[in-house]
């Protein structure tokens, strides 16, 4: 059995495709809506035993957060993204090396041979999705950051016109050829935003999508023992990729809600000043 780059399409709706990867996913983003909701509801002042398992998961990745924000309250307010993306990955992942992955299918002429399409296949090994995520990731701190910072506090860390102007004004030599390189280089930090996306969902698809092949021709070979600790290794590569991905993107949000040098204490004598407004 071959496995290919693009994930093979199981039926269409209309126009749409339904990939196998597309079920996968489809099933887990299921199954963790009727998750929480069945948490929603079982909410109590005294918690149970999924309560207190999942408050347990909670201050893990808390304790995780913290160490790369540096504030609880940061945190918090990353966590929904984060957390959803880092709980998706990992159990995506692991949802691949369920039995009946990638082995059990319907047959389809293709290339005039038949041959055995898969039902379900890992999330991760369609290019697709770990793109879309990597969009999510990157798209969203700049959402964050405009709304921290605010719109052209944002943007003037990669475009600097403010900077340019003022230089431009003060008519002088040093401070104008200064401000055109951060100028110039502002325009580089914006291809490198760019390359986060690439970066994200690239490494995300390679690592899963050769696991998978690694052990398909393991398994079309030796069905029985050999594959077994190449399952127990992409364990841990589904754990370590969906850690990789998750504490990259609270980077991102991090460094572009975080005011630049000199902005911090013009927000907080911003922030002092509407505090004495509301009191008075």
């Amino acid at each position: 059995m071959n496995v290919p780059i693009a994930a093979e399409t199981i039926f269409s709706i209309g126009s749409f495709p339904v990939t196998n990867a597309y079920v996968n996913s489809s099933i887990l983003t299921l199954c963790m809506v009727i998750f929480a909701a069945i948490l929603h509801f079982k909410l109590n002042q005294i918690p149970g035993k999924l309560q207190n398992a999942f408050e347990a998961v909670l201050e893990f990745l808390f304790g995780y957060f913290d160490q790369v924000t540096g504030s609880r309250e940061k945190s918090k307010r990353f966590l929904p993204l984060v957390g959803t993306l880092f709980l998706f990955i990992l159990l995506s992942n692991w949802m691949g090396l369920l039995p009946g992955t990638g082995t059990v299918g319907i047959w389809q002429l293709i290339h005039g041979k038949q041959e055995l399409v898969p039902i379900m296949r890992s999330a991760a090994s369609d290019m697709n999705l770990t793109l879309a995520m990597a969009v999510v990731a990157v798209a969203g701190s700049h959402v964050l950051g405009m709304l921290t910072l605010g719109f052209f506090i944002h943007w003037n860390k990669f475009i600097q016109l403010g900077t340019l102007w003022k230089a431009l004004i003060s008519l002088k030599p040093i401070a104008i050829l200064t401000a055109l390189i951060e100028f110039i280089v502002g325009f580089i930090e914006l291809f490198s935003e760019a390359a986060k996306l690439v970066s994200l969902s690239l490494r995300l698809f390679g690592n899963i999508f050769a696991g998978e092949v690694l052990i398909t021709v393991l398994s079309s070979l030796v069905a029985f023992i050999l594959p077994l600790p190449f399952m127990a290794l992409e364990l841990i590569v589904g754990l370590v990729q969906a850690t990789v991905f998750s504490l990259l993107t609270l980077v991102y949000l991090s460094m572009l809600t975080t005011p630049p040098h000199g902005e911090h204490q013009k927000m907080r004598e911003t922030q002092d000043l509407q505090q004495e407004a509301s009191v008075a």
